[in-house]
């Protein structure tokens, strides 16, 4: 078990009231709406899905790292098969697809487990790159080969490689901060997400000027700024959970921000290119798997390298 300390504790207890406030909110808005509004019922469905994502993160980060693997390897498994799902793929990838879902995912969070981290850097960029790519040439199908093949490492690195960073947290030894990974893990996870709400709200509220409406119509420079002004300031308030200082905090908060947008946009741009608006229906008022998952991809590598980088012996 963790050691979960004061200020964790009492961050979880503030989020359970927010939590309960937006709920209310939702309930009045529905009764005064008649249940006729699209953006109420879009806005309670998120909520609810919001109570459940957050009572599994919290229960999976109290029972200790290993259920914390557990829980991310699920849901790797479930985007990494969301993403092939809606990509073309023919039996003749059938071995490359067995080696992504049966080898690389598997190995990859065993090695976050038993804590290799120098294998699991470069398991997937570099082996299974390699293994992969073989095994599809080994086909000896050439129709389309450099599609099907890229398509297949694509989605392994965005649903397994980028998402497994997020608990290798769980792994470094920071100096005086022992024992506490799993506050940073919620540091992350909460501001990659918060990010997502409030850039949600902000656009909602006060959004005029589309940011990128090829890719994204919902998506406003209003909503990005606002959200991301907002986030960063709430990162520095959460520095007691980091071994950061305010000031590095809101860096930090500002890092994971910068790289989950950038990382919608890409995952948005795929969506776009397969004729699909989410990744599946996995989480009602949410999407898919991949929807929740999407800003995590880029922005879990970096902010898990940096920290590796500048705060571990």
């Amino acid at each position: 078990m963790p050691t979960l300390s004061p200020y964790f504790l009492r961050t979880g207890a503030l989020l359970l009231a927010i939590l309960v406030i937006a709920s209310l909110i939702g309930a009045v808005l529905h009764a005064r709406t008649g249940g006729a509004s699209e953006t109420v019922h879009n806005l309670n469905a998120r909520i609810r899905a919001w109570w459940v994502m957050v009572a599994v993160l919290f229960v999976a980060m109290a029972l200790g790292p290993l259920a914390t693997v557990v829980v991310f390897g699920f849901s790797s498994f479930m985007a990494l098969r969301e993403f092939l799902t809606l990509t073309p793929t023919k039996s003749s990838d059938y071995w490359a697809l067995f080696l992504a879902f049966f080898v690389a995912l598997p190995v990859q969070y065993v090695l976050l487990g038993v804590q290799w981290y120098g294998l699991f850097a470069i398991f997937i960029p570099v082996y299974m790159f390699g293994l992969i790519s073989s095994a599809s040439a080994l086909a000896q199908d050439t129709e389309d080969f450099l599609s099907r093949n890229a398509r297949i490492i694509f989605a392994l690195m965005a649903a397994v490689y980028g998402v497994s960073h997020a608990p290798a947290l769980l792994m470094l030894r920071i100096p005086g901060f022992e024992g506490r990974n799993v506050e940073l893990l919620f540091f992350f996870t909460f501001t990659v997400q918060i990010s997502d709400v409030l850039q949600y709200v902000f656009g909602k509220l006060f959004g005029r000027h589309k940011l990128v409406p090829r890719l994204s119509p919902n998506k406003t420079w209003e909503g990005l700024i606002g959200g991301a002004l907002t986030t960063v300031v709430l990162g520095a308030a959460l520095h007691g959970v980091t071994p950061f200082g305010p000031w590095v905090a809101a860096l930090m908060a500002a890092q994971i921000v910068a790289c989950g947008v950038l990382s919608g946009l890409v995952m948005s741009a795929v969506k776009r290119s397969l004729g699909a608006k989410d990744w599946g229906h996995g989480i009602a008022g949410h999407g898919g798997y991949m929807d929740r998952l999407d800003s995590i991809t880029f922005a879990a590598p970096v902010f898990s390298h940096l920290v590796r980088y500048f705060w571990t012996p």
